[in-house]
Parts: structure tokens; C-alpha cells; sequence
């Protein structure tokens, strides 16, 4: 999608900027270049002021928007807004992007098919997530731009993807595509996600940050609590300026799991 002295922008918040320890920029050369945003959604306003420099050799030359879905702040694109992000980059000569490790979340929530917020919205490249959501490894990256797709089987080869034993992934897909199992677990991981906002923010002292749209839950909780929590439970520090946590859902999280938790929440809160 980019050569090495082009640019690919993203969200401040990206997982491609935050959380793969530089290896976007490493493998591809590409610069990253990441914009503010309230709520890790990318706009075309947004995105606007950093289109400039084309043709200028000194200036490194932007060509790919990536946005992810649902966001890395557990919000969504709607299908019309993936349209417009696609519309806006074709026109100005850039290809779009989407970091799909939890688009099945997007697509149960939005109570759409995965082609209406991908091939059909006009995106351009797809990683599609399995692994965050009952896979046990796998994620599929979907071409939908012929232009795209000559050199590809060489990129796979060369950075290591083509597995030996690529029929373990593909058998996954088979299961996790059959019957839409997908949606299945995706629109539980959402449910529990949604009880657990409403749970945990009865709790005086939880704020909860963000719109719970897909499978995660953000929320702010005093800074004393949360060494205590980790002691039993697994979550990420989200933003230690403001003492933010993430709370995530899965297919397998049970309604006995949620009260469990808000259950260990309410008991530090009273100490």
C-alpha cells in the first residue's frame, strides 16, 4: 500500500502507533503520522490539515488512512462514516486501511454484514481479526483492490506470513465463518460488556469514559484501587495521567464473571 518515503496517518490511539513497539515503522519504513482525537475516531476534517507536501522531496508523501474498527477506544465507525473517510481518500489519491481486530464487535453492534462496513463501504485492505474473538490464532488480510494484489503473495512470503501449516489457520476461518459464529460472539462479548458498564458504574466512584459501543469498557477509578484489582483480574492501564483503565469482554465471559468483578470493585470501594 506504501512505500518506504510515503506516510500512513492514523489515530493518536492507534494500536499500528502505540502498540506494536515500532514495528509498522521498522518493516515498512513508512512514518506514521497520528492525529488527536476525542474518541479514536479518524474524520475527514480531522485528517485535512495533514494532507499537504505532495511532490515536495523533502516532505514524506501521505498514501494510506488507517482506521480501526471497533475503535481502540471501544467506539465505532457507522457505515456512513467509513463512506466518507473511503470517499475522502480516493479523492485525494490515498487508499484506506482498516485494522479489523475486533470488526466483528463493529459489525454485531451495528447490526450490519461485513462486507457493508469494508468492500462495500470502499475500503481498500482489511485485516481481519479472528483471534479477539474465539479463534485461537489467525487474523486474514482481505485485498479489495485489484490494484493491490499483484505483488502481495511476494510481501507474504517475504515478512514470514506464508505458515507451513496455513491449513490450521484456514480451518478456523471455516468454523468462525460457518453459521456467522462470528456474529454470535461478538454480540455476546458486546452484551457483556454493556452489563458491565452498567454495573460497575453504580459503584460511587467509577466513571465510565467512553460510549460502550463493542466488547471494552473505559473507565476512570481512584488510582488505589486498581493495583488491588489487578491482583485478581487482568486489565490494562489505559491513561495513568488520569487514572483510566480497560475493561474488555470476550465470547466466553459470563454474566457470574461480571457480578464477580463489580462484586470485588464494591468491596475496595468500601475499604
Amino acid at each position: 500500500m506504501a512505500r518506504p518515503f510515503e506516510a500512513v496517518i492514523c489515530a493518536e490511539t492507534a494500536h499500528i502507533n502505540v502498540d506494536e513497539c515500532g514495528a509498522p515503522e521498522k518493516h515498512s519504513g513508512c512514518k506514521l503520522i497520528d492525529i488527536p482525537t476525542p474518541n479514536g475516531k479518524l474524520t475527514p476534517q480531522l485528517i485535512l490539515p495533514y494532507l499537504h507536501g505532495f511532490g515536495f522531496e523533502h516532505h514524506v508523501q501521505p498514501k494510506v488512512i488507517s482506521i480501526t474498527q471497533s475503535t481502540e477506544m471501544g467506539t465505532l465507525y457507522s457505515v456512513e462514516e467509513v463512506q466518507k473517510i473511503c470517499q475522502f481518500a480516493h479523492e485525494n489519491g490515498l487508499l484506506v486501511h482498516m485494522d479489523g481486530a475486533r470488526i466483528s464487535n463493529a459489525a454485531a453492534s451495528l447490526n450490519c454484514s461485513l462486507a457493508e462496513i469494508t468492500a462495500n463501504a470502499g475500503v481498500d485492505v482489511l485485516s481481519f481479526g479472528g483471534t479477539k474473538n474465539g479463534m485461537m490464532f489467525g487474523e486474514a488480510v482481505l485485498v479489495f483492490n485489484p490494484d493491490l494484489t499483484a505483488s502481495l503473495k511476494y510481501i507474504r512470503k517475504q515478512t514470514a506470513q506464508l505458515h507451513s501449516k496455513m491449513r490450521f489457520i484456514s480451518a478456523q476461518f471455516t468454523a468462525f465463518l460457518t453459521d456467522e459464529l462470528w456474529r454470535k460472539h461478538a454480540l455476546h462479548a458486546n452484551k457483556m460488556a454493556q452489563l458491565l458498564a452498567r454495573e460497575a458504574q453504580k459503584v460511587e466512584g467509577v466513571e465510565i469514559t467512553q460510549k460502550v459501543q463493542a466488547n471494552g469498557v473505559f473507565a476512570i477509578i481512584p488510582p488505589s484501587w486498581i493495583e488491588l484489582l489487578q491482583k485478581k483480574y487482568f486489565f490494562y492501564m489505559w491513561d495513568q495521567n488520569r487514572s483510566e483503565v480497560r475493561w474488555m469482554t470476550a465470547f466466553d465471559t459470563t454474566e457470574e464473571d461480571i457480578y464477580d468483578f463489580v462484586a470485588q470493585i464494591n468491596e475496595i470501594a468500601k475499604r
